[in-house]
C-alpha cells in the first residue's frame, strides 16, 4: 500500500501535456488509487443524484458526462499500460481488480436514483429545446444504463451485478492465458538446415528475437504476426512449418493453467445469461441491439454474400497452388502450413514478386514518415517528435500533434515493436479522451497511442515492413486520427465512442492512401540508397493486389461466422468451444487447408473483453463503407482533394459519435453506401460489374 502523499496516481501530473508520470508508477500504485478515484466517483455521482431541483440536461445528463475524470484518468493508464507493458506483479493486480472495476461500472450503472433522472429526461426529451449533439448524448446515456441493467429490479439486478463482475474476471484471464502462452513458445534455428529459405530481412528478426530473449548464437521464431507469418512464408523446412503453425494455431488451448477451452465456456454461459436478463434469445441478438446491422439477419446477408464468393474463389487459388506443387515433382496436399509457403511462390511467378525486394522499400521510419504526410495533405495535421519526453519504454515515440493553425491539438505515442510484455496484434487506445465539457471551461487534449507488434531489426539496422505491415501502420494509424481529430463537446460522444460496426470505417479508409502510386512514390524509397520505389514495381503491387485474396477472405469470413454461431446459441451451460468449433467449420464448409484468423480458444477479439463479441463482422461491414467512401476521392480525380478531405473531417473523423452513423455517413458521401465497391476491391466480382 502507497499513502496518498507518495502514489503518483494520485497526484497533480506535473508533466508535458498532462501525460502520466511513467518513470515513477509501479504496479502497487493502482490498488490504492482505484480506491481513492472510485470513492470520489461515487461521490459525484451521489451528488448528481441527490439534488433537491428538477433534472435537467445540466445538472443531470453534462454533470454525469464530467463525473469521474480522475477515475477514468487512472483506469487509462492502468488499461494501456496492462497492454502494451506488463509484468506479473502487473497482471497480479489485473487479476484482483478486474470484478472490483466490474462492480463500480456496477454501482454507477444500476444506480436507482440517478437513472430515475435520466430516465425521467429522455421521457420529456421532445420539448427539452436540445441540440443535436446533446439530444444525441442523452440518448447514448439511456441506452447505456438500461444495457447496463438499470431497469432490472430487486435480487435479478443483483445476480446481473454478479455476472459481470465475473464476466470481467475471466476476461481478463482469458486475455493473460493467450499472452502466456505466445511468451512461452520460441523456435530455435540453430543451423543453415533449419534457416533454410528464410531471405535475409527474416533472418535478421529472428536474431534480433534471439537477442531480446538471450539466446545466444541462434534465430529465434517467436508467435508474434511479424515474425510467424513470414517464417511460414518462406521456410523451406515443411516440419518447422508445421511445428510452429500448431504452436500459433494452438495458443490457448493446453490442458493446464492457460487452458482457454473452460473460460471460453463459462463466458458464453454467463452471456447467455446476461442476454436472458435484458429479454433477448441469445448473446447476439442483445450485442447486435447497439449496432449500425441490428439484427443476426443483416449480419449474415453480408457475410454470406462475400463467403460464397470466396469458397469459389479460393477452389481457384487452391488449383494454382497444386500445379506448383507437381511442376516441382512434389506430391503432397497443400495443407494450412503449406498455403503461405507455395501461394508465395505463385505470386513471386506471376507477378514477378519478391518479398525481399518488396521490403527493401518499406523501411518503418519511411512508412511514419508517409501517414505523417498523409494527414498533413488530407487535414492539416503536423507531429512533433518530442524525443526528450520518456514513455513507458524506450521504443515509444512521443509526438505533439499540431492543428492547421499551429495550435496543439493532442499527443500521440507510437508503440510500434512486439515485446514479451505486450499482447499480440495491433491496436489504438486513448490515455485521454478529447472534450470541452468541464467544470472551468477549458477544453481537454487528447492522448492517444497507437500499438503494433512489428519484428525490430537488428541493431543499427531498419526495420523494413512487409506490405501487409505497413497496411497495418496505416490501419491503426486511422483510428489514432479518429481520436486526434475529434471535436465534440461530450467525452460519452468523443472519438472512437462509436458503434463497433462504424469504428473501423476511419481506420480501414486510411490504409486506402497506402496504396496510391503517388504517396508510394514520395515515401517508399530503398533503405540503404534512399532511391524511390520503381514505377515497375508499383504496377506489380498493383497487380498482385488481389492476389490470395479468397484465401484471407475465406479466413476472415469463416472467423465472423464462427463468432456469429457460437453467440447465437441459447444453451444455458456454455459450449465445448473445440467440439462447437469442428462442427461449425464442417456445416459451413470451411474448405480444407485454408484455416481461419482466429480459433476461439485465442479469439481475444470476442473473449478478452466484449467490444467484438458478436461483432468480428464489423471489419468487412466497414468495408463497405470504405470502399465506397474512396470512391469519393476517386470521383473527384485527387486523392487529396480538399473538398471530400473537409467532409471526410466533419462527419466522419471529427464528429466521433455526436451523429448517428448512418447520418454522418450520408452527410459525408451524399447517399447511402453501395456494396459493389467492396466486393470489386476484393476481386469478387468481376471490375466492371
Amino acid at each position: 500500500m502507497t499513502s496518498a502523499d507518495s502514489n503518483p496516481l494520485l497526484q497533480p501530473w506535473d508533466t508535458p501535456y498532462g501525460l502520466p508520470p511513467f518513470d515513477r508508477i509501479r504496479a502497487e500504485h493502482f490498488p490504492p488509487a482505484f480506491g481513492a478515484a472510485r470513492a470520489a466517483h461515487l461521490a459525484e455521482i451521489e451528488a448528481i443524484a441527490a439534488q433537491a431541483d428538477a433534472p435537467t440536461f445540466e445538472n443531470t445528463i453534462a454533470a454525469l458526462d464530467r463525473s469521474g475524470r480522475a477515475y477514468y484518468r487512472v483506469e487509462g493508464v492502468f488499461h494501456n499500460l496492462a497492454a502494451s507493458e506488463t509484468s506479473p506483479a502487473l497482471q497480479q493486480v489485473e487479476r484482483e481488480l478486474a470484478p472490483q472495476l466490474a462492480a463500480h461500472s456496477n454501482a454507477i450503472y444500476m444506480h436507482r436514483g440517478l437513472f430515475a433522472r435520466i430516465d425521467a429526461l429522455h421521457a420529456r426529451r421532445e420539448e427539452l429545446g436540445l441540440t443535436p449533439e446533446q439530444r444525441r448524448l442523452l440518448d447514448r446515456f439511456h441506452f447505456d444504463f438500461v444495457r447496463s441493467g438499470a431497469r432490472i429490479a430487486g435480487a435479478a439486478q443483483q445476480r446481473y451485478g454478479q455476472v459481470m463482475e465475473r464476466l470481467a474476471e475471466l476476461t481478463t484471464r482469458f486475455g493473460q492465458n493467450v499472452l502466456a502462452d505466445e511468451s512461452a513458445y520460441r523456435l530455435v534455428l540453430r543451423d543453415e538446415s533449419e534457416l533454410a529459405g528464410l531471405p535475409d530481412f527474416v533472418r535478421a528478426a529472428a536474431r534480433q528475437a534471439a537477442l531480446d530473449r538471450g539466446v545466444p548464437d541462434a534465430h529465434v521464431i517467436t508467435l508474434s504476426r511479424s515474425l510467424i507469418v513470414p517464417f511460414l512464408t518462406f521456410s523451406d523446412r515443411r516440419d518447422l512449418r508445421e511445428q510452429a503453425w500448431r504452436a500459433w494455431t494452438s495458443r490457448g488451448e493446453h490442458d493446464g493453467a492457460t487452458d482457454n477451452r473452460p473460460v471460453a465456456r463459462e463466458i458464453l454461459a454467463l452471456r447467455n445469461e446476461q442476454a436472458r436478463a435484458h429479454g433477448y434469445a441469445s448473446y447476439a441478438d442483445y450485442a447486435l441491439a447497439d449496432t449500425m446491422a441490428g439484427t443476426q439477419a443483416a449480419v449474415s446477408q453480408l457475410l454470406q454474400q462475400v463467403w460464397t464468393r470466396a469458397q469459389a474463389r479460393v477452389e481457384d487459388e487452391r488449383s494454382a497452388l497444386q500445379a506448383l506443387v507437381l511442376s516441382r515433382g512434389e506430391s503432397l496436399q497443400v495443407d494450412a502450413w503449406d498455403w503461405r509457403y507455395y501461394a508465395e511462390k505463385v505470386r513471386a511467378l506471376r507477378y514477378d514478386l519478391d518479398e525481399s525486394v518488396v521490403k527493401a522499400y518499406f523501411p518503418l521510419d519511411r512508412m511514419v514518415e508517409a501517414v505523417f504526410d498523409c494527414a498533413n495533405r488530407l487535414f492539416g495535421l503536423s507531429f512533433v517528435a518530442r524525443p526528450e519526453i520518456r514513455a513507458y519504454h524506450p521504443d515509444v515515440k512521443v509526438y505533439e500533434v499540431r492543428g492547421r493553425d499551429g495550435t496543439q491539438i493532442g499527443v500521440f505515442l507510437h508503440d510500434n515493436f512486439a515485446r514479451p510484455s505486450k499482447r499480440s496484434g495491433a491496436w489504438m487506445s486513448n490515455y485521454r479522451q478529447q472534450s470541452r465539457n468541464t467544470a472551468g471551461g477549458s477544453a481537454v487534449t487528447p492522448i492517444v497511442v497507437n500499438n503494433n507488434n512489428f519484428a525490430k531489426g537488428a541493431p543499427g539496422e531498419p526495420t523494413l515492413l512487409s506490405f501487409d505491415d505497413a497496411r497495418t501502420l496505416f490501419h491503426e494509424f486511422g483510428h489514432g486520427l479518429h481520436g486526434l481529430l475529434s471535436s465534440v463537446t461530450y467525452e460519452r460522444l468523443s472519438g472512437t465512442n462509436v458503434l463497433r460496426d462504424f469504428v473501423e470505417l476511419p481506420s480501414q479508409l486510411f490504409e486506402h492512401w497506402l496504396t496510391e502510386p503517388e504517396v508510394l512514390k514520395k515515401h517508399a524509397r530503398h533503405h540503404r540508397t534512399g532511391e524511390a520505389i520503381p514505377d515497375a514495381l508499383v504496377s506489380k503491387l498493383h497487380a498482385a493486389r488481389r492476389f490470395n485474396q479468397g484465401y484471407e477472405t475465406v479466413r476472415y469470413t469463416a472467423s465472423a461466422l464462427l463468432d456469429m454461431a457460437v453467440h447465437a446459441q441459447t444453451s444455458h451451460d456454455g459450449v465445448d468451444i473445440g467440439e462447437f468449433e469442428g462442427a461449425e467449420l464442417q456445416r459451413m464448409g470451411l474448405p480444407a487447408g485454408v484455416g481461419l484468423n482466429h480459433r476461439l480458444p485465442h479469439f481475444q477479439h470476442l473473449f478478452s473483453g466484449s467490444s467484438y463479441a458478436a461483432g468480428y463482422y464489423v471489419y468487412l461491414w466497414a468495408e463497405v463503407l470504405d470502399a465506397d467512401g474512396f470512391d469519393a476521392f476517386a470521383e473527384a480525380g485527387n486523392p487529396f482533394d480538399p473538398a471530400v478531405a473537409q467532409r471526410l473531417q466533419q462527419f466522419i473523423y471529427s464528429a466521433g459519435d455526436s451523429l448517428e452513423p448512418r447520418a454522418a455517413y450520408r452527410a459525408f458521401r451524399g447517399r447511402e453506401a453501395t456494396v459493389e465497391p467492396m466486393l470489386r476491391k476484393k476481386g469478387l466480382v468481376p471490375e466492371g460489374a
